[in-house]
């Protein structure tokens, strides 16, 4: 890997992006140009600091995921407009495992965007004084103990760590540039209050964007990242990418609160468990540690969350990681079970899939 390869996101006190309200902004702003056939997304996870709950939340403009983008961009190549496949992903677990899930796709006559501010139908993401505010005003999907078509409303506010340095240009994650991410807010915590399920809880938060001028699948065959929190208040982050042509591309990041970003490379890589899907998945950790699952928040045939036990930059901790094989989600019989899960349409959506999928 070269020196350029391994340099830390560049980071200051202030980014040259302002956004309103007197607020300033990192990463993208939520109007940023999204290429046709791209797209743009904002992550950002909670762990209640009683370890009981988790929230996991996703806003896209261009959802990588969705079947009915893939099929826009196999119909219309270089000309399927993200803005007509915006989503929003909301995953709350408890400790028996999913409590309520949705994901919801929109066109682009009921999303609105401006620099720091971004509705989803009635669901919103702003900046509102240097914090993230997300309102959320859902259905739920067929998955989880709350039930299917459940109202899913709520609020949460996550408050980036100050004095923490925040990032002014992107990583690029494939050797072109194509694909780009922002550690937005690696150390903050998070306030969650909804209404209905009615729950309550803060915590030890995370929060990052990636953007792409393509189709993920383009580029990668798929990777393993994980975010982990540190007893001394710092964040680990792990970026390990497999580009399309088989290269590996580990990367690897410490963000404290009162320094520069600092590269990461641990020495050690760990095998662990297959999921209920069979998907193989793996991590990194340093010398003499056993990383090891702890509880599964997401387990699907392509895509998996956990949380892991594992050990990172000489300090326990515990992580948020997710793999993502790119290969099955190419497979069609995994785009034909997607629609399920998403309210944009199920049984139709799987049907057109079906019907104008490029034939092989």
């Amino acid at each position: 890997m070269s020196s350029k390869e391994q340099r830390p996101p560049s980071a200051a006190a202030e980014s040259a992006a302002p956004g309103g309200k007197g607020t300033t902004l990192y990463g993208p702003p939520f109007d940023a140009v999204v290429a046709k056939g791209g797209y743009l997304w904002w992550y950002l996870d909670v762990l209640s600091d009683d370890g009981q709950h988790a929230l996991t939340l996703i806003a896209f403009v261009g959802c990588v995921f969705s079947p009915f983008y893939a099929r826009a961009r196999a119909l219309r190549p270089g000309a399927a407009d993200a803005l007509d496949f915006c989503a929003l992903n909301i995953a709350l677990h408890d400790a028996r495992g999913h409590l309520a899930w949705s994901m919801t796709e929109r066109d682009a006559a009921t999303v609105e965007r401006s620099a720091d501010h971004l509705a989803l139908g009635p669901s919103t993401v702003s900046w509102e004084d240097d914090a993230l505010v997300v309102r959320c005003d859902e259905r739920t999907a067929a998955i989880g103990h709350f039930g299917a078509g459940r109202p899913l409303r709520g609020t949460l506010r996550l408050r980036p760590q100050p004095g923490c340095p925040r990032p002014t240009t992107a990583v690029t994650l494939d050797p072109a540039g194509r694909h780009r991410w922002w550690p937005i807010a690696p150390i903050a915590r998070a306030e969650v209050t909804f209404s209905e399920p009615a729950l309550r809880f803060s915590g030890v938060a995370y929060h990052d964007g990636n953007q792409g001028d393509e189709a993920l699948e383009h580029a990668f065959r798929g990777w393993s990242w994980s975010r982990a929190a540190l007893p001394s208040g710092a964040t680990a982050v792990l970026y390990d990418a497999v580009l399309r042509d088989g290269r590996e591309r580990p990367r690897g990041w410490l963000f404290r609160a009162d320094r520069a970003p600092e590269p990461l490379d641990p020495p050690c890589r760990a095998v662990l468990d297959r999921t209920r899907w069979r998907l193989a998945r793996a991590t990194r950790h340093d010398a003499g540690a056993r990383p090891r699952v702890l509880r599964a928040l997401e387990d699907t045939p392509f895509y998996a969350r956990a949380l892991l036990q594992t050990q990172l930059a000489g300090e326990p901790a515990l992580a948020v990681h997710e793999q993502l094989d790119l290969e099955r989600f190419n497979r069609d019989w995994v785009r034909l079970l997607l629609p399920f899960r998403m309210r944009r349409g199920a049984l139709a959506g799987a049907l057109a899939w079906l019907s104008t999928a490029p034939q092989k």
